[in-house]
């Protein structure tokens, strides 16, 4: 593994199939009665969040601490922040307090990728999301679900996503996790479609590893798994589509739509799900959405990363069964 997880992009195949094949093996965790482990302990890793989040700053909250981290929350909101200190003197505070990692979520584009090769702070730096850029982890979570529903618990280990067929609607232009999904999924040998209107749609979008359509009923025949977008209105300074009905009857999904969809692929979104507008209640609530599995997911996978990034070489999941009073007991 790198020092650093900034960008999606920066992960080769081996490295993603040894994240989402280490978060098979922190999944088991969560069936134990004790879903913890002494990994990290006498760590401290710091969520440092300038943007609001409830399931990322959470999961990322839950993984620390299921690894026996340390954990210290940091918000823009009621911090010195508020008062117009700097990017590069939060790092050197949090640098004099001996933090040993540091997972960042910022407006701006490009800010993990600052701290990270800035010298400002000495420790390894997680990409929690930097405004319409990259959201790593996301991206992995979202790649572990599918290898799990569309490849299969046990069959999925050390494999890919060869020949899977994943279509992303909506909001593409605004959509770190559409840029970091593209990239994964291209990596892991997926075959990825995006669906969005043309004022949607980033310019440049050519070069990047996948197929653009402008028509969602085309490609909802073969498609393994349809990732829904958010349209993204605090991101948004001008009007990209007349209406909200207009936008929901092309590009929403719902019951109609589901229903010509493969018989085994499933319907994904990152959340937050704004129901009756991208997806329907019928969709979001069906056997085939994904999205509280990916909430779930996304521990198991968040796990992994700061494992793989802070921990050591040994196996991160005893499969002998502890004795009592072992330090996986305690």
């Amino acid at each position: 593994m790198m020092r650093h997880l900034i960008s999606a992009a920066d992960l080769s195949r081996d490295d993603a199939v040894h994240i989402l094949d280490t978060a098979e093996e922190m999944a088991r965790v969560a069936d134990r009665p004790i879903k913890k482990l002494p990994a990290l302990r006498g760590r401290t890793i710091c969520n440092l969040f300038f943007e609001d989040s409830t399931r990322t700053r959470i999961s990322f909250e839950a993984a620390e601490k299921r690894l026996s981290a340390d954990v210290i929350n940091f918000a823009a909101k009621g911090s010195s922040v508020s008062k117009g200190e700097s990017l590069k003197d939060t790092a050197q505070t949090l640098e004099a307090m001996g933090v040993d990692a540091v997972v960042i979520r910022h407006g701006a584009s490009g800010a993990p990728y600052r701290l990270a090769t800035s010298g400002w702070i000495d420790a390894p730096v997680i990409n929690a999301g930097d405004g319409t850029h990259q959201h790593p982890t996301q991206a992995l979570l979202d790649a572990f679900t599918m290898r799990r529903r569309l490849v299969g618990r046990d069959a999925g280990i050390g494999q890919g996503l060869d020949g899977k067929r994943v279509t992303i609607v909506g909001d593409v232009l605004h959509s770190r996790v559409a840029r970091s999904n593209v990239d994964l999924l291209h990596t892991l040998g997926a075959e990825v479609t995006l669906v969005a209107p043309p004022t949607l749609v980033p310019v440049g979008v050519e070069t990047w590893p996948c197929e653009v359509s402008y028509d969602l009923d085309s490609t909802l025949t073969k498609s393994d798994a349809v990732m829904m977008l958010r349209v993204q209105r605090e991101r948004m300074n001008a009007a990209f589509f007349p209406t909200e009905r207009e936008y929901s009857r092309r590009y929403g999904l719902d019951g109609d739509r589901m229903a010509r969809m493969p018989e085994h692929s499933i319907v994904m979104h990152p959340g937050p799900m704004v129901r009756g507008m991208e997806i329907t209640a019928e969709v979001a609530d069906s056997d085939r959405c994904t999205v509280i599995e990916q909430v779930a997911n996304g521990v198991h996978t968040r796990m992994a990363v700061l494992y793989l990034l802070l921990g050591g070489n040994e196996p991160a999941v005893s499969h002998t069964r502890p004795t009592t009073g072992s330090e996986e007991s305690k």
